[in-house]
């Protein structure tokens, strides 16, 4: 097929096709690249993200604005994962408000900060307010608080898994306000959690069915609670 001179055949294709193509390029440092070749190559990459589904920066480099400017056009997304990395993910209280100000947040099923130390309970009551449709939200590593659990709580009743990994300024009144409020959650991860015993028995007591993390737990705790106090 003949073209125009000097103009190649990627260029003939229209915009939606060619966002459709940047999908599968899943690399930020190519799409950088890519959207830097002209205007309409910089209009598809914005299209492509919003197509995308999921998201994962892990591996990436990554700060609050580089990361919002991402967000803001991934309108259909509903897997974020933005876990820190050995290569310095970065995400403060900041980046978490600019997230919240994203459209595909109350789409959001699943999250993962894992590990991002400089994130406060501030960040995540904002993040949670407008994330309803929220099931799976990982936030081990951090340093969050009870304030945290009760927002999570108040805010997303779709959830049914939580990772709370070492979050040891967590305590049993976070957790039984958690169970008591979401009443679909399934699994909670309370490794290396500075909570007593006998709370993981009194979790399964409200929620029957929840299944606690790591394994084995529950059948220790119950045993802990029969031990005689002197």
């Amino acid at each position: 097929m003949e073209t125009r001179r000097g103009e190649a055949e990627i260029e003939r294709l229209p915009i939606d096709l060619l966002s459709h193509i940047l999908v599968f390029i899943t690399c930020f440092k190519d799409l950088a690249q890519a959207s830097r070749v002209c205007k309409k190559w910089r209009e598809g990459v914005k299209r492509s993200l919003g197509h995308r589904e999921k998201l994962s920066f892990g591996g990436w480099k990554m700060d609050d604005d580089s990361t919002t400017r991402i967000l803001l056009h991934a309108y259909s997304l509903k897997e974020l994962d933005i876990s820190k990395s050995r290569w310095g993910c970065r995400i403060t209280d900041k980046g978490l408000y600019q997230i919240s100000l994203a459209k595909c947040l109350a789409n959001l099923s699943s999250i993962s900060l894992w590990g991002m130390t400089e994130i406060s309970d501030n960040g995540i009551r904002q993040l949670v307010l407008g994330a309803t449709s929220l099931q799976h939200l990982n936030i081990g590593g951090t340093f969050i608080t009870d304030e945290s659990l009760f927002a999570i709580a108040n805010s997303c009743p779709q959830l049914k898994s939580i990772n709370l990994w070492c979050c040891r300024h967590v305590t049993e009144h976070g957790l039984l306000v958690l169970v008591h409020k979401c009443r679909k959650l399934e699994s909670i991860n309370v490794w290396g959690m500075r909570v007593p015993m006998e709370c993981f028995v009194c979790l399964v007591n409200i929620s029957p069915a929840l299944h606690l993390q790591p394994e084995g737990l529950l059948p220790l705790a119950e045993r802990a609670s029969l031990l005689p106090v002197f």
